[in-house]
């Protein structure tokens, strides 16, 4: 037949390579709307990208869905860049996406982008320089705006959880061209003056636009300048901006914002009535010992007279091996002196002279060389029993 046969997959091997050695296909800009938006247990999301004239399969893995900074809806039209590929178990390809922005939003992320770049080379996200938060706030500032539900949100979750915290409202538009400059006022005020221990600045949910002014570079140092620490609460959960970098704390909502302000006053009387609880244990405890040791001393009060009897049996025991041991101790010191008695007398000059022997002195010192003798000389020569004063009649030298 001479035709060259494929298999499938070769075909869908072929057409992959097609597509991986385009250039334009291996990383593309693609404007749509979204539709069929899925995300899965997995954390993979998959979704359709279509115009007016035809659509596009998408997916999302989990790894970039996790530093999306919005919500994917269905009808929502987005610009998404990545790659397009064939998927060769279904033979369709697909547009594989590294990164999702809102269309008409691409200036405004790439603003965002750089000047958290900037900020975070300066070291403004740096966990070092984060304060902490206080464990029970006497006083906290609300920088926010005066006539939001976030400000009403904030004020019943505190008076909720902490009633004893004092609020300090400080209103300011939270968004708009002066929203930044009003923010950033604020903070370097209640810092300044100290106006409370905490502050919590942020507004309720918008799109990227309406919450810019917590993304400007003025409202970020103002945070970051702030002596007093401060929790970031902007927007939803998915929301980030700048000044959730820069803050000692960042807050999913302004709700959260307050949660996280303040302990829940229930908890805390729970554990007071913990240790309430231990320390009666303890007290009771201490009493139980201490009248065990009033009673075990209570015979003494009762008969003074037997408790000093029974002390004075005590003390006779103690004074019988006191002499005891001083009995004993004085046997064998005199046991000690009898052996020490015994060799000084061996080696006394006495013992010598009681053999017969006799010993020659010239005034006090004792004769031990004749020849340190001369005839006529007179010597004192000691006997056992009295002593003979002699004349020297003649020397005999040592043959």
């Amino acid at each position: 037949m001479g035709r060259n046969i494929l298999s499938v997959t070769q075909v869908s091997e072929y057409l992959r390579s097609l597509f991986e050695d385009d250039a334009l296909l291996r990383a593309v800009f693609v404007r749509g709307e979204v539709s069929n938006f899925k995300t899965y247990p997995s954390g993979h999301s998959y979704f359709t990208l279509k115009d007016a004239g035809a659509s596009l399969r998408c997916v999302l893995f989990r790894r970039e869905a996790a530093g999306l900074r919005f919500r994917p809806e269905n009808g929502m039209k987005i610009i998404a860049f990545g790659r397009v590929a064939v998927y060769p178990r279904d033979g369709q390809y697909q547009l594989y996406c590294a990164e999702l922005a809102p269309d008409g939003l691409g200036a405004l992320y790439a603003a965002f982008e750089k000047l958290k770049a900037k900020l975070e080379a300066e070291g403004l996200f740096d966990e070092a320089h984060k304060k902490p938060l206080p464990r029970y706030p006497e006083k906290i500032a609300l920088i926010t705006s005066g006539a939001g539900a976030a400000v009403r949100d904030m004020l019943r979750i505190l008076g909720a959880r902490w009633p004893a915290a004092e609020i300090v409202l400080l209103p300011v538009r939270v968004q708009g061209k002066e929203a930044p400059g009003e923010i950033a006022a604020a903070l370097r005020y209640a810092g300044e003056n100290r106006v409370a221990d905490l502050i919590i600045t942020g507004r309720g949910g918008g799109s990227m636009e309406d919450l810019w002014a917590f993304n400007e570079e003025v409202v970020a140092r103002a945070i970051y300048d702030c002596p007093v620490p401060v929790i970031s609460a902007v927007g939803h959960e998915p929301d980030v901006t700048i000044a959730d970098f820069v803050a000692d704390l960042r807050a999913a909502t302004p709700s959260n914002g307050a949660e996280l302000a303040v302990p829940d006053r229930r908890e805390v009387l729970r554990q007071v009535s913990q240790y309430r609880a231990r320390m009666e244990r303890a007290v009771r405890t201490r009493l139980s010992d201490e009248r065990r040791a009033l009673l075990q001393a209570k015979r003494a009060l009762r008969s003074p007279e037997a408790y000093l009897n029974e002390r004075k049996m005590q003390l006779d025991g103690c004074v019988r091996r006191l002499s005891a041991s001083l009995q004993l101790a004085l046997r064998e010191e005199r046991r000690r002196l009898a052996g020490a008695a015994g060799k000084l007398d061996a080696m006394s000059p006495l013992k010598v002279l009681g053999r017969g022997y006799a010993i020659a002195t010239r005034g006090e010192a004792v004769l031990r060389d004749a020849e340190t003798v001369r005839a006529g000389e007179r010597i004192r020569v000691r006997l056992l029993s009295g002593a003979l004063g002699c004349t020297v009649d003649q020397v005999e030298k040592e043959t």
